[in-house]
């Protein structure tokens, strides 16, 4: 079962004291991943008494997203001297190993929380990160066949994230897997009607319709002789259509619905048109049976 959440980093872990002896570990490779602030104080520096438990509350209700490391300058002079640290306090920013930012003197607690929020916002969103990697190990186990693990992992994205396109997509590709198309219609219905018209739930409103199909789906072989014995027979071309997609054999269910539309392109209001944007619509934008499809009927449409 994969965790959502990470577990909020304890303040010992977000803040603290740093030397010059640590100074690389604590900041220039802990910076890597998450930005670090780095306060240049003294004892004897009265606006540091101010400014150091202001950025120390900024940087705790940052929530993990930024860490601080506290420098006194009259113990460590090896990097306040680098950075030219000539004044205290002074505060400076490092992400990716690299200083981005700072500033000297005391500033309102307001700036302070301005600064906090900015730097913070260099290492991006790990909320959303552990969001799209907890998506990814379930459409990972829904491509490797666990599909029992992939429908409690989408469930659980759900509980944490309710407006998570790509968790319905998933749950209700899950289900369909599972050959449990009504409980897959179930979840596509339950999805909150501000992300309905997402294209991940569109598609996945035609692999329900697909699915629904196959279900009923005629014999190939049968209905192929029918298409052989009589090639205007455009309901048996498809239905044949139909049948092969249900096999599994999509570019060739494709292939006889461009053949239905170059036959007969009203026939039926359109069905062969529609079928074929059904499928789709159910597949990736950049999938090769897409795009092929899309260019030949777009061919037989201005022809």
């Amino acid at each position: 079962m994969l965790e959502l959440d990470a577990t909020p980093q304890a303040p010992a872990d977000l803040i603290k004291d740093g030397t010059d002896a640590s100074f690389v570990a604590d900041v220039i490779e802990a910076s890597q991943t998450v930005p670090v602030i780095v306060d240049f104080w003294a004892t004897w520096c009265g606006p540091c008494k101010t400014l150091g438990p202001a950025i120390e509350a900024a940087v705790t209700n940052a929530g993990g997203r930024v860490k601080l490391v506290k420098i006194d300058v009259d113990r460590n002079q090896a990097y306040a001297g680098q950075l030219q640290v000539q004044t205290i306090p002074t505060v400076y920013a490092f992400f990716q190993g690299k200083p981005v930012d700072g500033f000297q003197g005391a500033i309102p607690p307001s700036e302070i929380n301005a600064f906090v929020e900015k730097i913070a916002a260099l290492g991006g969103d790990p909320e959303a990160e552990g969001l799209s990697a907890a998506i990814e190990a379930a459409e990972l186990m829904l491509d490797e066949g666990e599909v029992a693990d992939a429908v409690e992992t989408f469930s659980a994205i759900l509980q944490e994230e309710p407006n998570s396109a790509p968790a319905y997509a998933g749950l209700v590709r899950s289900y369909l897997a599972l050959d449990d198309v009504e409980q897959a219609e179930a979840v596509l219905n339950g999805a909150p009607a501000e992300i309905s018209t997402d294209p991940l739930l569109e598609a996945a409103h035609a692999q329900i319709t697909l699915a629904r199909e196959a279900a009923n789906a005629g014999p190939v072989a049968e209905l192929q002789a029918a298409v052989e014995a009589d090639p205007a027979n455009h309901q048996a071309r498809f239905d044949l259509a139909i049948a092969l997609h249900a096999n599994g054999q999509v570019e060739e269910g494709v292939d006889q619905l461009l053949e239905l539309f170059r036959r007969d392109r009203e026939w039926n209001d359109g069905a062969a048109k529609a079928q074929l944007f059904t499928i789709f619509d159910a597949r990736e934008a950049k999938d090769p049976i897409v795009l092929n499809g899309r260019r030949k009927l777009s061919s037989l449409i201005f022809a």
